[in-house]
């Protein structure tokens, strides 16, 4: 009797492009390359998204808590509602360039966002992390920024593949005044 991987290696490759099959199952997603070179496109010489928005007022720039060395914002483009950035205020590209103070303070503001998180949104979990250089998919490579995106159970569905759609059920300035307001003093 042979299982899985020794059918899969039995298999030959679809096409001269496609290799040699393997346990994964793969969807290709080609329409996200607009996206990813449009961001990329987007930040280079027009200034960096994350130096800017603390020049604005906190509704213009998404931001929800303003600390000593960094701060937090909603993603402009959230994967779900509530999607945060925490990002040092400093313009610095990857996390072994940031100061003792500035991992101190990025790790504190991770923690009370996924806090304000739960008590606002009522999320079950996170997904949190950086993207460290392009190919490792940074949209803004040249500026550090940390992830947390809520998550709730049965949160994914087939509208990003299909129709290219994501359903948000709050408006960024709902949310962003929901968890502003919550945000420990």
């Amino acid at each position: 009797m042979t299982g899985p991987r020794e059918e899969f290696a039995q298999l030959e490759p679809q096409s001269e492009f496609g290799g040699v099959h393997d346990a994964f199952q793969r969807l290709w997603t080609p329409h996200r390359m607009a996206y990813i070179q449009a961001g990329a496109d987007a930040n280079r010489g027009s200034g960096c998204p994350f130096c800017a928005a603390p020049e604005k007022s906190d509704e213009d720039g998404l931001i929800v808590h303003r600390g000593e060395s960094a701060f937090v914002l909603l993603n402009l483009f959230p994967y779900n509602a509530g999607h945060m950035l925490v990002c040092p205020y400093r313009h610095v590209g990857t996390y072994d360039e940031a100061t003792p103070d500035e991992i101190d303070e990025i790790a504190r503001l991770t923690q009370t966002a996924m806090r304000v998180l739960r008590e606002t949104a009522g999320c079950h979990g996170f997904n949190i992390g950086m993207n460290q250089g392009e190919v490792a998919g940074a949209g803004v490579e040249e500026h550090l920024h940390q992830h947390i995106v809520p998550r709730w159970t049965s949160d994914a569905n087939f509208f990003p593949i299909i129709a290219r759609t994501k359903a948000l059920p709050q408006l960024l300035g709902d949310v962003r005044l929901a968890v502003a307001d919550a945000w420990p003093a």
